[in-house]
């Protein structure tokens, strides 16, 4: 069987094609700088000071859950730390970070609560209403609601035109409501159980407590798992509230930021969000395409039940574009009692009527309809979010609700912990010993040095574009740790280059031409590389998993550069090297080809190939 052909020519053009696309990425985001962190850059500075007097415990899962949200990734490169007297400071890179300033305010305190009135559905008390059923005439409960095993997507009721999905139980539906909150999709096939969850969460279970605060004064803390029955909350849905529900609902406005106002005084109201009670509670406004048919639509207010699902029973959150669509959404995964309480609701709810709202932190951040029944607790959340809305919401809810509450957050901006002079002299001993390194493999190697020199500017190359692309997508921040585990492998790319030279000095000096001892050579060297970077890449990896802050950003570039170093390894030098050895100048062995016979330790200069080069 004849032996396969190499063709180092056509691999290297495939490579370069690739670095070229790589580049072309980066020019389309327009950004020829990477995201440099607090000690190369400064920041902003947010100093949390906790309400009451919490616990050394309680400061320390807050700090906890506030470092997994900022720097989940491994690659934000955020400082977080508790200080006497109840305070967090959190330190984020750069001055365009307000996604990450927004996750580390967020209380991420999720409920679900029914929606008994709004701006546009005035509030009229009928007190008296305990059963679900007593309800005026035009108004039915569903009997005939898609089976368990149904699937179906919710509408997204954003303005007059809330867009459905389909599904093959049920239509999504229409807003019912021409003015809604951001729309909200459902779909699932889950069956719902109705055993109840029994496994920890990390949000605080604790009964409804009075904690003294340093100035005598009490503050309330509200159990995060307590919910209210749903049929008792169908029935104040459907005008079961009191005249003093109307009385509150009509004591406050919603300004155009979506802040809910004191109607008398214009000041901020800070209504507490407590599950077993009523709520008034605005939406954010959302903004339109700025054309006549699409104005958006301002903030609106809702008188709300008790809370029917609490956050509790949030088993997971991420984000993405649903298929068909072309805007960012979160998805909910319910589970524990709220995915009973959630099918049941949607069961009962008088389809694209009836709305059910999901509160965060005390604001209506969507009030959609149900149009059928769904019952395997999958949902996602939709609306104008963008990129990094999406990301920070999803995140603030994935790892939970903070167990402290926390006065109005200060922010400052801070310079970098090194000085100029310090960051350009490491800079330049860095540069120094990279060039000490070419010249010595310039006076070792000589010809083939010049491969080194070329394969660590590729390597190079590859690692700027890749940190840009990086720090645009994924927000990647460059620190000095950083930096030291991109200059670390440089010594790993450059041990790959030379056991591939010594293997192949090695099959010359056994009298094989440099051709042959570059194919041969490449088979022993291979996997010598192979077992040394995957150690490497084994203890990056064991580093990001089970360190935190600055060492996880170490590891991630220690990684990343170990695996663009087995790509050029691959894809540059070897092609590059079975490339020159077809010309005479490196398989006669010249003198300054680093492959003569003095430089082999031989007396017989190597073996020239049929159909070598001049």
């Amino acid at each position: 069987m004849a032996k396969k052909q190499q063709r180092p020519g056509r691999t290297l053009v495939v490579f370069f094609l690739g670095v070229g696309i790589a580049f072309g990425l980066v020019a389309l985001t327009g950004t020829w700088s990477p995201q440099l962190g607090l000690d190369l850059e400064g920041g902003t500075r947010i100093t949390l000071q906790a309400k009451g007097n919490p616990t050394q415990d309680s400061l320390d899962e807050a700090r906890n859950i506030i470092d997994n949200r900022v720097n989940g990734s491994g690659v934000a490169e955020a400082a977080v730390s508790t200080q006497g007297g109840g305070i967090i400071s959190v330190e984020i890179p750069g001055d365009q970070r307000r996604d990450l300033i927004d996750t580390v305010e967020r209380q991420a305190q999720l409920r679900f609560r029914l929606v008994a009135c709004s701006d546009l559905n005035p509030c009229i008390a009928q007190s008296g209403i305990t059963d679900p059923s007593q309800v005026t005439p035009e108004i039915q409960i569903p009997t005939d609601a898609p089976s368990a095993g149904a699937t179906g997507n919710g509408g997204n009721g954003n303005g007059g035109n809330g867009n459905g999905g389909n599904g093959n139980g049920g239509n999504g539906g229409n807003g019912a409501n021409p003015r809604v909150a951001p729309g909200f999709a459902l779909d699932g096939t889950a069956t719902p159980t109705d055993a109840p969850s029994d496994e920890p969460t990390d949000e605080p279970t604790d009964t409804p407590t009075d904690t003294p605060t340093d100035d005598g004064t009490l503050t309330e803390e509200f159990d995060n798992s307590a919910v209210a029955d749903l049929d008792e909350e169908i029935a104040f849905m459907r005008g079961g509230y009191t005249q003093e529900d109307v009385d509150l609902f009509n004591a406050y406005v919603c300004d155009d930021q979506g802040i809910l106002l004191d109607a008398q005084t214009g000041e901020a109201a800070n209504l507490p969000d407590d599950p077993l009670k009523p709520l008034v509670a605005c939406s954010p406004p959302e903004e339109g395409s700025g054309s006549a048919d699409d104005p958006g639509q301002p903030s609106f207010k809702y008188l709300l039940s008790r809370a029917i699902i609490q956050g509790t029973d949030l088993d997971d959150a991420g984000f993405g574009i649903p298929q068909g669509q072309v805007g960012y959404a979160v998805t909910l995964d319910i589970g524990g009692d709220g995915r009973q309480v959630f099918s049941d609701a949607s069961s009962k709810l008088t389809l694209d009527v009836e709305q059910f709202a999901i509160v965060l932190d005390g604001q209506v951040i969507s009030a959609p309809t149900f149009n059928g029944r769904i019952p395997d607790g999958s949902a996602q959340i939709s609306g104008n979010f963008s990129e990094t809305e999406a990301e920070s919401l999803s995140t603030s809810l994935k790892f939970g609700a903070l167990p402290i509450s926390f006065e109005e957050p200060s922010s400052d901006t801070i310079g970098p912990s090194l000085a100029g002079d310090q960051l350009r002299a490491g800079l330049t001993a860095g540069g120094i010993g990279l060039a000490l390194v070419m010249l010595y493999c310039l006076l070792y190697y000589r010809g083939l040095g010049l491969v080194v020199i070329a394969s660590l500017g590729v390597a190079a190359a590859i690692t700027y574009a890749m940190v840009l692309l990086l720090s645009e997508t994924a927000g990647f921040t460059l620190t000095l740790p950083g930096v030291a585990g991109l200059i670390i492998a440089v010594g790993i790319t450059a041990d790959s280059f030379i056991i591939l030279f010594e293997r192949i000095r090695d099959e010359m000096r056994d009298g094989k031409s440099m051709r042959v001892a570059v194919e041969s050579g490449w088979v022993r060297a291979r996997n010598t590389a192979l077992a040394a970077d995957a150690v490497s890449l084994l203890a990056a990896v064991v580093l990001y998993l089970f360190a935190s802050g600055v060492v996880k950003g170490f590891a991630f570039a220690l990684g990343l550069t170990t695996l663009i170093d087995l790509g050029v390894f691959f894809y540059f030098t070897k092609p590059m090297v079975s490339y020159l050895a077809r010309y005479s100048f490196f398989n006669k062995g010249h003198r300054l080809s680093g492959l003569s016979a003095a430089t082999l330790g031989t007396d017989v200069a190597p073996a020239v190939p049929a159909g070598g080069k001049a």
